[in-house]
């Protein structure tokens, strides 16, 4: 295996330019509106108001959550696309409405700062570089007339927003990918796993909420265009009812998962387990997944099933010795598997991800994907685990069987990414 040199932590340079870019746009916003001071004052809080109590409402996001506050996400995309209020031309352009994002934002900070918390920088900077690139794609075309001129009032001028929608959508999904990636750094440290996966999954969940957003964005813009500033309360309750039940759901959801991990600790506490392994395995199998192309959904039924991969040997009357299974017998392993995926169906979790638990100890070729990672992260930890010469003896003693036990594709995808993460026992360090 060639050298590797782990980033370590640091910021990889792709996020770095994208914080530099949100920082630079944002300081001459607001150098800008400082120095010609505010267009339509009344127009600029309004919208501000609508942001930053959009922020406030979203009370922060579950794990993996891609819009946590659809609200203010609308409310600063309607402020961009803005061009008339109650028929009159309004004169704001794209610098004043990063400022006014930018100041809703932060204002929305103080509560979270005063609870303890603090404002999600990485999310503040993709959403100013988002709406200034829809409002400088839109505010000097209309202000300038050329948008009508070119597209009328009708058809064609509904369609040009709707183009731009989907321009602005793709800028935010390269923006999010990149602060995926970064989020997804195995343990934390080492080089950031490859970016495309992480963009493919965020295109693919524009087919989500995204959709939802810009229509509401749009709505606003025109309801205001012909009812004033009034329109804004009226149109935003069917969006505030959204985004809570939204977040009623994301609070199910997170329950659920925080459900399952304290499950899969219960053969660390009866000692069947070394502590953490389950959530070693877990991790690891994870960033795995990711580097084999598992998205969305996916992952979600290999996390699950990597936490609860063990269950079955609660069934034991005695632990195995230091909880390795991949040392036991065939038919032992089966029988545990067995056991472990009848557990986790009377859990209520997804069936197929007592199907993985259930595969553990079949031959790879007759395994799901998910299984084949599964089994492959628990042996390389059980293996560090037994002192077999550390990581790379783990590894090369995998290589040996992928005949039968291990696909050699999970085996290389484990081997990189313990690679980038600096080669390490499953989640160490």
């Amino acid at each position: 295996m060639k050298p590797i040199t782990p980033w370590r932590g640091r910021t990889p340079p792709a996020l770095l330019a994208l914080r530099a870019a949100a920082l630079v746009l944002t300081l001459a916003a607001s150098a800008h509106t400082l120095g010609h001071g505010l267009t339509e004052p009344g127009h600029a809080l309004a919208f501000g108001l609508l942001v930053a109590f959009g922020e406030l409402a979203r009370r922060g996001g579950a794990p993996g959550e891609r819009e946590p506050a659809p609200l203010a996400a609308a409310g600063a995309l309607a402020y961009a696309l803005l061009g008339d209020s109650a028929g009159e031309p309004t004169a704001h352009g794209p610098l004043q409405v990063v400022t006014v994002v930018v100041a809703a934002q932060l204002v929305a900070a103080v509560p979270q700062l005063a609870r303890g918390g603090g404002p999600d920088l990485d999310r503040a900077a993709r959403r100013a570089l988002t709406v200034g690139f829809a409002a400088v794609c839109f505010q000097p075309l209309y202000n300038s007339g050329q948008a009508v001129r070119w597209f009328g009032e009708g058809l064609y001028f509904a369609l040009f927003l709707l183009g731009l929608l989907a321009l602005t959508a793709v800028c935010d999904a390269l923006l999010a990918a990149l602060v995926a990636r970064r989020r997804a750094l195995p343990y934390g440290t080492g080089t950031p796993p490859p970016y495309g996966p992480f963009l493919g999954e965020e295109l693919r969940a524009l087919a989500g909420i995204g959709p939802a957003v810009g229509a509401s964005g749009v709505v606003l813009a025109l309801g205001v265009a012909v009812a004033g500033l009034w329109a804004l309360p009226v149109l935003c309750v069917p969006l505030l009812l959204t985004q809570v039940s939204f977040r009623r759901y994301a609070a199910v959801r997170t329950t659920y998962r925080q459900t399952i991990a304290s499950l899969a600790r219960a053969t660390e506490i009866a000692g069947y387990t070394p502590p953490g392994h389950a959530r070693r395995v877990a991790a690891l199998a994870t960033a795995v997944g990711r580097e084999l192309g598992f998205t969305g959904a996916q992952l979600t039924v290999l996390e699950y099933a990597a936490l609860m991969h063990d269950i079955g040997q609660l069934s034991l009357l005695d632990p195995v010795a230091g909880g390795a299974t991949a040392r036991l017998p065939a038919a032992d392993q089966r029988r545990i598997a067995l056991l472990g995926g009848a557990v986790v169906r009377r859990t209520g979790v997804d069936p197929e991800v007592a199907a993985v638990v259930e595969q553990q100890a079949d031959p790879y070729r007759e395994q799901l994907p998910a299984a084949r990672i599964v089994r492959t992260v628990n042996a390389y930890d059980d293996l560090c685990g037994e002192g077999v010469g550390g990581p790379l003896g783990a590894l090369e003693e995998l290589r040996l069987s992928t005949g039968h036990d291990h696909q050699p594709q999970v085996v290389e995808a484990l081997a990189r990414v313990l690679g980038r993460g600096g080669l390490t026992r499953a989640g160490a360090g």
